[in-house]
């Protein structure tokens, strides 16, 4: 595995593999890995020549600078995980490269209903920093594929539109993989080492509340099997920001079901400090 910490140094190594033909995955990562990030690199290795990871805590879409403060960092691990799994090439940049002139946003991403519903409105400012982010790192490695998981849901629709907007996803394809989870049902997420050993067992919660959505759905309004949800999990002692019910592929807000349109539940919800989300494709 090569590791760079300079953008125009991977820049100019990766320009070199285009020429000779070879095609590129990229999966952008905040680090503190764990097997769910991992599937992305085995799914950019089946399909890819070259297979390129980035680390890297971006200031930007932190809305609380506590929560920025917390996050785990563990590099070594994560390098040793990489390694093992087979990574080509490890991105591991400073702030300072990435923001060279600051950390300003200063182009507005036009991202519509998308960033004013769920972890939009709970979290202002964090898909615009999100788009900065990923739109400076896809303009240094140009990928033919972007490997990201489904556990961000919300977050891959934003990506999507980020391609759209900037013409990227004209030779950049996303490549979306399914949420790897505990034998316990609990979605696999970095924010988990930040849990106690109590913590991560009552954890699970979201999951079952989203599953009693799955296994209840029926024709009809869905206000009551939100009600229920969120219920379950205010009962074990989470603070809710939402349980929703939305379509799959717009995520606008659905009340009623035909049986037919393709549904999501989506959860967000602190556990002591830790605020964990989930979401379950329910049909």
């Amino acid at each position: 595995m090569i590791l760079f910490k300079r953008a125009a140094e991977l820049r100019n190594y990766l320009e070199k593999q285009r020429k000779k033909g070879k095609k590129t995955g990229f999966a952008p990562t905040m680090g503190a890995l764990h097997e769910g990030h991992i599937s992305l690199l085995e799914a950019s290795k089946k399909e890819n020549d070259l297979s390129v990871v980035s680390i890297f805590v971006n200031p930007t879409q932190f809305n609380d600078p506590a929560d920025y403060a917390k996050y785990p960092i563990t590099i070594e691990k994560d390098i040793s995980l990489l390694e093992a799994a087979g990574c080509d090439i490890l991105f591991l940049p400073p702030v300072e490269e990435m923001y060279p002139s600051g950390q300003m946003l200063k182009k507005k991403y036009e991202l519509g209903y998308l960033e004013t519903l769920l972890e939009g409105s709970f979290r202002p400012g964090h898909f615009q920093g999100v788009c900065q982010i990923v739109h400076r790192l896809l303009e240094i490695v140009l990928p033919d594929n972007l490997y990201m998981g489904q556990k961000d849901y919300q977050q891959c629709m934003v990506v999507k539109k980020l391609l759209e907007l900037t013409g990227l996803g004209q030779t950049v394809h996303l490549q979306i993989s399914p949420t790897l989870r505990e034998k316990s049902g609990l979605a696999m997420s970095s924010r988990n080492m930040r849990l106690s050993e109590a913590e991560r067992n009552a954890a699970v919660a979201i999951y079952q509340a989203l599953d009693h959505i799955r296994e209840n759905l029926k024709p009809g309004s869905l206000k009551e099997l939100q009600q229920q949800a969120t219920a379950q999990l205010t009962g074990k002692g989470f603070r809710v920001d939402y349980v929703a019910i939305a379509d799959a592929g717009t995520l606008y807000p659905a009340e009623d079901w035909d049986g037919r349109q393709k549904l999501v539940a989506l959860a967000a919800a602190f556990l002591g400090e830790v605020r964990l989300i989930d979401n379950l494709l329910l049909n």
